[in-house]
Formats: structure tokens, C-alpha cells, sequence
């Protein structure tokens, strides 16, 4: 609307010099959908002075700032969230309380004395004792002569008790391997997984940021060259 070369705003119905009137179809979309989001009446075929369009120009590039900021903090809560949850699964696999019945603790328990140092010793002193016993002590003549048939049937018993018991412990550890082989699986996994996540978020972030500052350097060199303009005038 004209009036001795002056227009009056679709916003603001205030009138301005024809020189600051700005076309609705020049007007970018990002920041027409901010002026339709304020005055839903506003269309392309309506006009606006360069001061208004400047307001609504810098709150985009305001809200643009507010939106980065919120990004960059969801995605550091992200972070720190993904990180408590792998603290949480490792903590829980070395903190797993192991339940094991009376024969397996006994398996383990046999299977720790007989593959000491102790029981070696024992064991030796033992043997040597019963010889010196019925050698010297009893003159070959005791419970047990040379060659020793009862030592040896002794020695036996032991060793055909004491291997089925170890070979249980053994077959419980390599359970209790294989288990902790799975959770070690399972972090590696995970952590593979939040790896991928982070690269995927962050070049969701890259490629959103660039478009995003290519909008704005236009938006800010249409502020430009406004400015230059009325400097001409």
C-alpha cells in the first residue's frame, strides 16, 4: 500500500519510506516461517520494512545459537550417559557374586592345596617319615617292609581320588571362563556400538552446522548489503 512514497507494513500496519520495503517473495524461508509463525495473516505477496526483517533475521540467527547450544548438550549428556551405562555393565560383571555348591567349593579347595608348594612338602616328608619308620625305626619288619606294597596302594588311592577332583575344578573353570569370555563380548560389543553411535551423531552434527552457517552467512549478507544500500541512499 503506497501513500506519497511511503508503504505500510503487513505486520505492523505502520508506514515506512518506500525505500525500506521489503517483498514477502524475497524474503528467505527459514526466516519467513519465524514472521508466518508471529503473524500467521502475513503471505509472500505482503510487504515489510528492513527494519522488521532485520528483527526476525537476527531471531533466527538467535535461535539458531539457542538450538547449537542445546545440541551440543544433549549430545554431551549422551556421552556421559553411554559412559555410565559401560561403567555400570563392567562393574557388574567383576562385582557378579559366584555361587558354587559344597563339592565344587571342596573341588577347589583340593584342587588349590594339591598344586602348592605345601602339599608337595607334606607330601615328601610324609613319604620320607613312612620309610624311615619301617627301614631303621621298625628294622623292615613294621607295618609296611620294603618294597613298601601299602605306601604305594596308599600312594595310589591319592592320586585316583585326587585327579577326578582337580579335573572338577578344572571343568568349572573353563565354565567360569567361557562365561566371562561372553561379557567380555558383550562390552566390546557395546562399546563398538557407541563408537558407531558417536560418529553417526557426529556427522549428523557436522553436516547440520554447516548447512545451518551457510544459511546464516546469507541471511547476514543480505543484512550487509541492506545496510549498504541505505548507506547509498
Amino acid at each position: 500500500m503506497k501513500t506519497n512514497g511511503m508503504f505500510k507494513s503487513a505486520l505492523s500496519h505502520i508506514s515506512y519510506p518506500e525505500s525500506e520495503k521489503v517483498s514477502g517473495k524475497s524474503i528467505q524461508s527459514p526466516i519467513l516461517a519465524l514472521i508466518v509463525a508471529a503473524y500467521p495473516s502475513f503471505t509472500r505477496e505482503g510487504y515489510i520494512s528492513i527494519h522488521e526483517l532485520n528483527i526476525f533475521r537476527e531471531k533466527y540467527i538467535s535461535n539458531y545459537l539457542s538450538e547449537e547450544i542445546g545440541v551440543l548438550s544433549n549430545l554431551e549428556k549422551n556421552v556421559i550417559g553411554s559412559l555410565t551405562d559401560e561403567k555400570i555393565l563392567v562393574s557388574a560383571v567383576e562385582d557378579e557374586v559366584e555361587s558354587r555348591s559344597f563339592g565344587q567349593k571342596i573341588a577347589d579347595k583340593v584342587a588349590d592345596f594339591g598344586g602348592s608348594w605345601t602339599f608337595i612338602i607334606l607330601f615328601v616328608i610324609f613319604i620320607m617319615l613312612w620309610i624311615c619308620i619301617n627301614i631303621y625305626i621298625l628294622t623292615n619288619k613294621g607295618f609296611d617292609p620294603y618294597p613298601f606294597i601299602l605306601l604305594n596302594l596308599i600312594l595310589s588311592c591319592v592320586a585316583a581320588l585326587q585327579a577326578p577332583v582337580i579335573m572338577m575344578s578344572q571343568n568349572r573353570q573353563e565354565e567360569k571362563d567361557r562365561d566371562r569370555a561372553k561379557k567380555d563380548y558383550m562390552i566390546n560389543l557395546k562399546s563398538e556400538l557407541e563408537i558407531r553411535m558417536m560418529h553417526e551423531k557426529l556427522d549428523h552434527l557436522i553436516l547440520h552446522q554447516q548447512q545451518e552457517l551457510i544459511e546464516i552467512q546469507r541471511v547476514q549478507i543480505e543484512m550487509i548489503n541492506d545496510i549498504l544500500n541505505q548507506l547509498k541512499k
